[in-house]
């Protein structure tokens, strides 16, 4: 480890002062799922949820772009032409579901689906992202969102929550599987178990020891803007992918966003530190429900928590295709 990296200091309590600093989804309004369609209004025909289609992204990008003001329409559009070129499972929309009222688009929901596969079993997990409703249609908010909960054995994600939609959220039958997050200074750690594992990058080479499935998704990871690697020894080959932040918008880290196993993360700390400290990112942030024994670092209760709803509940360092990982949010 280089001296420079020796004499990093963290005011962890500085850095996550705000419980929900890194919080960035809060819309300008939503409708509590309690609301039921009032289908017997007049007009109430005119209003229906159906999914978004190629020919629908600018009304839906302009209209993102009004609820959630701090990100401009390109950004969706950025975001929406990502999932153009992503190709959804069979069956299941590639962008989620819009509400149109009188041919207009006056709310959407915007849904990341994907396969899950471990050893021979797959599953379908669905990161629920951004949604809006307009003002004047916010009653048919359920509409909306029964839409898109209701496919069968799909497990859902809502890993960015506002504070104040949580009781809503809680409502709509999720239930929270991480609680807070550990912010580490892995660079410190000089006497890992992993200590001698080697870091090298996932587009540089493919180790003779990696899965198929797993390079494929370090590869995709890449192309989001992620930070992947394998750390190679002489038993194997361990799979990681790291997304680039800004924490309060100007304190440079990493959010652990795939791995196999958190512990995996703990035994090659050291090296995986170091090799992201020289590019700038000396502090990485881990789900957590607690600290992390043997982790170099602090643990924030009620920060960033997420959500699931379905048979699946997910595993802690598996962020794998979410928004988090793809765009960032």
């Amino acid at each position: 480890m280089t001296s420079s990296t020796a004499r990093v200091t963290v005011n962890f309590t500085d850095l996550m002062q705000r419980p929900h600093a890194f919080t960035t989804q809060d819309p300008v309004g939503s409708a509590p799922q309690s609301q039921r369609v009032p289908m017997d209004l007049p007009g109430a025909a005119k209003v229906r949820a159906r999914q978004i289609r190629d020919t629908d992204i600018p009304a839906v990008a302009e209209l993102l772009a009004r609820g959630f003001r701090s990100r401009p329409r390109r950004f969706w559009l950025g975001l929406l032409a990502c999932l153009t070129e992503r190709p959804a499972p069979a069956g299941l929309p590639k962008y989620g579901y819009l509400l149109e009222g009188d041919g207009t688009v006056v709310g959407a929901i915007l849904l990341i689906f994907s396969t899950l596969r471990r050893g021979g079993a797959s599953a379908i997990r669905c990161n629920v992202s951004s949604w809006y409703v307009e003002a004047g249609f916010r009653s048919y908010a359920s509409l909306l969102v029964s839409k898109a909960l209701s496919h069968r054995n799909v497990t859902y994600l809502n890993i960015t929550p506002a504070p104040h939609t949580l009781p809503l959220v809680e409502a709509q039958g999720y239930s929270q599987y991480s609680s807070g997050i550990v912010v580490a200074v892995p660079a410190l750690q000089l006497r890992s178990t992993g200590a001698h594992g080697r870091v090298v990058t996932a587009e540089a080479r493919a180790p003779v020891q990696a899965e198929r499935l797993e390079h494929e998704l370090l590869l995709e990871h890449v192309k989001y803007g992620c930070v992947s690697l394998w750390c190679e020894t002489a038993g194997g080959a361990y799979p990681f992918v790291f997304r680039p932040r800004l924490a309060k918008g100007v304190i440079a880290c990493a959010q652990l966003v795939y791995c196999r196993d958190v512990d995996d993360f703990v035994r090659f700390a050291g090296p995986i530190g170091r090799f992201l400290a020289r590019r700038g990112r000396a502090l990485v942030l881990i789900d957590a429900n607690g600290p992390i024994p043997g982790l170099i670092g602090r643990y924030f209760d009620a920060t960033m928590p997420k959500y699931f709803r379905g048979p699946d509940r997910p595993r802690l360092g598996d962020l794998a295709h979410t928004e988090a990982a793809m765009f960032g949010i």
